[in-house]
């Protein structure tokens, strides 16, 4: 598998974000990269909507990885970037959290980028993750 550091799967993300409107729509403010088991990197930006059909970065660039016939996420990243230039790594909410087992069960392994020195696994991030057991 092709190594790619944290730096640079966060760099991948920020080379996305350029923030800008369409009417009242604010697209591409969030960006998120995710490094596929295969060693292949997928980019996406966010869409807001007024009606909540929009979607999250993290969803575009899986998108990209499912349109490209892969689904095991290896690390994923989302990133934003304040008004004053100041770059801040974003966890996935729960949406995108849930998103991320459901595309493929063996993700709840996906090493989700904190920081540049901080990571954790879907699995910590997304507890009681297993199908509970019978009441009787």
């Amino acid at each position: 598998m092709i190594t790619v550091s944290n730096d640079e799967l966060i760099a991948a993300a920020q080379a996305v974000v350029h923030p800008h409107k369409v009417g009242d729509r604010l697209f591409g403010d969030v960006g998120a990269a995710l490094l596929t088991e295969d060693g292949n990197t997928y980019a996406g930006v966010c869409i807001d909507t007024g009606s909540g059909t929009g979607f999250c970065a993290e969803h575009a660039a899986i998108s990209a990885m499912v349109t490209a016939r892969e689904y095991r996420i290896a690390r994923i990243v989302a990133v934003w970037r304040d008004e004053d230039g100041v770059w801040f790594v974003l966890p996935p909410c729960g949406r995108c959290r849930e998103f991320i087992r459901q595309i493929d069960w063996d993700n709840i392994d996906t090493e989700v980028i904190l920081g540049r020195r901080r990571t954790a696994t879907l699995r910590e991030l997304l507890p009681a993750n297993e199908w509970p057991d019978p009441l009787d």
